[in-house]
């Protein structure tokens, strides 16, 4: 499907019932506002798609300033963050005491953003970095805090660092979550890092991905990501407990953990967590349904893990929106972790409000499209352009715009040489903002004002908005696609 016809919608009356509910329910729920879209959704329209659904919690990644000026006066807790590479700069305690004035002091009004905690880094001990941010992370994070205790702010913000699931595990002899230790290399860091947040008064934030755990194993049980005891998944017996899913398993690891060092007790919020639609076998919008249902339920109920049983926890949902400029190398998942389409449509129906009756999300207001045109392969050229030149412009295309979802047992994965042609050149044109060169491939390319789109493939009309540099790490796609294309051919 591509661009929908304009809708009228009951919005304030939409509104109103989701905040409403939102307060009756789910109500430690937040979410992950991303912005790394080639051609994203204005800050005010994402700003009014939270408050309209019901969000009174969100995570961003920095500290932007049109993100903040569009969050200013909706009273929605914030979490801003000092990205990675600004780790070793806060290291310096007069660096930091600068971002401090200009991030936080600076929307402490009345009416300006509601910012409770201060993200110091994001994931900086994953094994990927080869302990790139391991001499900085602690230093910035002590002096961030400091910055805000000498601020005023100390009392109401607090900073703390979101950690991969990978800093803790429990050893191969004994894999049960009661034997959870943090890893070796980062084992003296994480203690130094929880002692401190402990004095701070602040929560460890962990990510925690049960999608991630059966993408990296083969083995992994499919139920076992799930929180409906569904299917023949054999439950892991620690003892006298037994764990029925994955994230109780991953939580109470990290607790077992921190008792380790001593603080057992240290307050522990989930930073992200979510389930991607598109991009991978098991990446789909009727398993991420499934899980959200079992999470929503289990946060509305306060259930806990077995090691906290009866517990409130507080978790951000990963993601707002899909994001078409994500690095791919983790896996073409990656752009498709949004319970929102690009354009801020709902995916799946998600209980907000914890009772029980999952609906469809508000979707977003006042998204403004560009024309209804797509750039497809033009059938008079193509008997012609079998000699390589398809591929090598297919590659072009796919290097420079998002062809996740052509990928095997993707939403797009069953289309022939020719529509996956069509699909990358299009993805390219919108990408580039229908700009009339987009759309050429060397005379392979025509634009049509008939909707390309195929089956359960949608070829994407794009937003109205500046473009966005794409990553250089998405050339990785073009790498799997072009051989797909000279087999197909």
């Amino acid at each position: 499907m591509a661009a929908p016809a304009p809708r009228v919608l009951l919005a304030s009356w939409f509104a109103v019932a989701a905040v409403t509910a939102a307060a009756a329910g789910v109500d430690a729920l937040g979410v992950n506002w991303g912005t790394m879209s080639t051609r994203g959704l204005p800050p005010k329209v994402m700003a009014r798609l939270l408050t309209d659904n019901g969000f009174r919690k969100v995570k961003i990644f920095d500290a932007d300033e049109r993100t903040m000026k569009a969050l200013a006066g909706t009273g929605i807790e914030t979490m801003v963050a000092v990205p990675n590479d600004m780790l070793a700069a806060v290291a310096d305690y007069d660096r930091a005491r600068q971002w401090v004035k200009d991030n936080v002091t600076k929307y402490a009004f009345d009416g300006g953003v509601n910012i409770k905690f201060v993200a110091v880094g994001n994931e900086p001990f994953l094994k990927a970095y080869n302990g790139s941010f391991d001499h900085v992370t602690v230093p910035a994070l002590k002096n961030i805090q400091r910055a805000l205790d000498e601020a005023g702010h100390g009392a109401a913000v607090k900073a703390t660092v979101p950690v991969n699931a990978d800093v803790y595990d429990s050893p191969a002899s004994d894999p049960v979550p009661s034997a959870g230790r943090f890893r070796g290399d980062v084992a003296g860091l994480m203690t130094a890092m929880v002692r401190f947040l402990n004095r701070s008064g602040a929560p460890l934030t962990v990510n925690i991905y049960p999608f991630l755990s059966l993408y990296g194993n083969a083995d992994f049980p499919l139920d076992y990501a799930f929180f409906d005891g569904g299917g023949a998944a054999k439950p892991v017996v620690d003892g006298r407990v037994t764990y029925t899913n994955v994230f109780d398993a991953n939580f109470d690891t990290l607790v077992s953990a921190l008792r380790r060092v001593g603080f057992g007790r240290l307050p522990v919020m989930i930073g992200e967590v979510g389930w991607p639609t598109d991009g991978d076998r098991h990446a789909t919008a009727a398993l991420a349904e499934r899980f959200y249902a079992g999470l929503l339920k289990r946060l509305a109920a306060r259930r806990g893990t077995p090691l906290r049983p009866g517990g409130r926890i507080e978790v951000y949902l990963f993601g707002l929106i899909d994001e078409d400029a994500k690095s791919v190398a983790p896996g073409n998942f990656e752009r498709h972790w949004g319970i929102f389409t690009f354009d801020g449509r709902p995916k799946f129906p998600l209980d907000l409000r914890g009772d029980g009756r999952p609906t469809m999300p508000v979707p977003a207001r006042g998204v403004e499209y560009l024309p209804r045109r797509w750039c497809v392969l033009n059938p008079i050229s193509a008997g012609d352009a079998m000699d390589g030149r398809l591929a090598d412009n297919v590659g072009y295309a796919c290097s420079r715009a998002d062809c996740t979802a052509l990928g095997y047992g993707c939403s797009c994965g069953a289309l022939d040489a020719r529509g996956n042609a069509s699909y990358a050149f299009n993805a390219y044109y919108q990408a580039q903002g229908q700009v009339e060169s987009a759309c050429d491939f060397q005379g392979l390319a025509v634009v049509v004002d008939e909707d390309a789109s195929q089956g359960a493939c949608n070829f994407s009309v794009q937003l109205v908005g500046s473009g966005a540099p794409v990553a250089a790490a998405v050339t990785t796609v073009a790498g799997v696609l072009v051989p797909l294309f000279l087999v197909l051919l």
